[in-house]
């Protein structure tokens, strides 16, 4: 099923991979519905960047999944629904893990349920490579072992289930899309990489971070968009974990040296007690196997990290009005 011409539901358009989400589907033609987190400032998000040619394309839904009214009517005639909103900060969620309850679970529950009742053609669920824990054997497959070491990992694998059940028991054709550490320009900066990147430009020569010992998969958010096309325009795979990945292992601390010969700045790295996770909680290791989606779709990762890492970089020096280097974001 091609994108061109369906009405297509993104939640979560106005963060990092929903808007890019958006702006891709804008660009293969689908008539996108876009649904946002309400507030009263009518403030969009990352939408908010976007050119207001593409904004002009598509319409705009303010609401709250945890409402399932709400989310009965932004789902209404639409084919598709890409599902990506989330509560996802980590320590966020040692904070306040009820809200990743509220919005993880009942929010996807909502979709879930309204695509049943109206009959929606596709649902696809954001997952989390958190759900598989610290990697038990390399590289990571959808048969590891589901071991969450946090609240919001959970809540995630929680939501993973839930969307595999209402296949099985409603017959729901629904698909679970499990990315690694995506990346790229609009990321919040509660991920790592922002993070390095603007107490860099923000002129700092020692920089706060936490682990930086702990290697990750990380795949440029182009990448990952296209792995939610592929997935979403194929007619297979219903009922079924597909991991999305670079299949590159990398630690932080490569991280860190590979942006400071982009940026040519040399830096000092601080660790920073509050940037930790607690001991049990902290995942040591992850790297993706996405031979199954490949299989599936063909999809593979066209970006290498280094090459995203540049437009990353080049992106942040044009938009640091948007973080706030000298905080810790939770």
């Amino acid at each position: 099923m091609k994108l061109k011409g369906k009405k297509v539901l993104i939640t979560g358009a106005d963060g990092f991979i929903g808007s890019h989400l958006t702006e891709r589907c804008i660009a293969e033609g689908a008539d996108v519905r876009a649904f946002v987190y309400y507030n009263s400032f009518s403030q969009w998000g990352w939408l908010d960047t976007v050119s207001k040619k593409t904004l002009a394309k598509h319409e705009v839904f303010a609401g709250d999944v945890r409402d399932f009214s709400c989310v009965m009517e932004a789902c209404k005639d639409v084919d598709v629904v890409f599902h990506l909103a989330a509560l996802i900060s980590i320590p966020y969620s040692y904070r306040s893990p009820e809200s990743f309850v509220a919005t993880n679970i009942n929010g996807t529950m909502n979709i879930l349920q309204s695509a049943r009742m109206l009959r929606t053609k596709k649902v696809i669920v954001t997952s989390t490579s958190e759900v598989y824990g610290t990697a038990q054997q390399v590289p990571i497959s959808e048969l590891h072992p589901i071991n969450p070491q946090s609240p919001y990992a959970a809540t995630k694998s929680s939501a993973d289930s839930l969307a595999i059940s209402y296949y099985r028991s409603f017959d729901v054709p629904v698909s679970v899309l499990r990315p690694f550490n995506t990346f790229g320009p609009r990321q919040s900066a509660r991920a790592v990489i922002p993070t390095v990147i603007a107490q860099i430009l923000a002129g700092q020569k020692s920089i706060k971070l936490g682990n930086i010992n702990a290697t990750r998969d990380l795949n440029y958010v182009g990448n990952t968009v296209d792995a939610f096309i592929r997935l979403a325009e194929t007619d297979k795979g219903y009922g079924d974990v597909y991991n999305t990945g670079s299949g590159v292992e990398v630690s932080i601390a490569e991280v860190v040296e590979i942006i400071q010969k982009i940026l040519k700045k040399k830096v000092r790295i601080e660790i920073d007690q509050e940037r930790l996770r607690p001991a049990k909680s902290e995942v040591e290791r992850l790297v993706c196997d996405c031979s199954k989606l490949h299989r599936l779709t063909g999809w593979e990762p066209q970006l290498t990290l280094e090459q995203g890492l540049v437009k990353t970089c080049a992106w942040m020096k044009d938009n640091l009005k948007y973080y706030k280097p000298e905080l810790y974001n939770v």
